[in-house]
């Protein structure tokens, strides 16, 4: 849940970066033409940065879920191993 919420705030940040960068081209004292090339490069470079922080939170949360399964499969084994020793040992006593 944790990571969610960073998430949220991470997307929070870069839009309100992006949403600032693209104003102040906007309001620039510059040509059209030169105007259009920077909001396309800061999108661009936004785009990047969003991309980059969602492939680095989807890893995190892949490494996170894999070591989960992994606990899992090792509490299913111990939990096998000291069922298999109950029942011998249930078996011992009984006979």
């Amino acid at each position: 849940m944790k990571d969610m919420n960073t998430g949220k705030v991470v997307l929070g940040v870069l839009t309100g970066v992006a949403v600032g960068a693209i104003l102040g081209i906007l309001f620039a004292p510059e040509k059209g033409s030169d105007t259009r090339a920077n909001i396309a490069k800061k999108t661009s470079d936004v785009g990047d940065d969003i991309k980059s922080k969602f492939e680095d939170m989807f890893a995190s949360l892949n490494h996170k879920l894999d070591g989960l399964k992994s606990n899992a499969n090792e509490m299913f084994e111990n939990g096998k191993i000291k069922t298999d020793e109950l029942k011998r040992t249930i078996k011992n006593d009984l006979a």
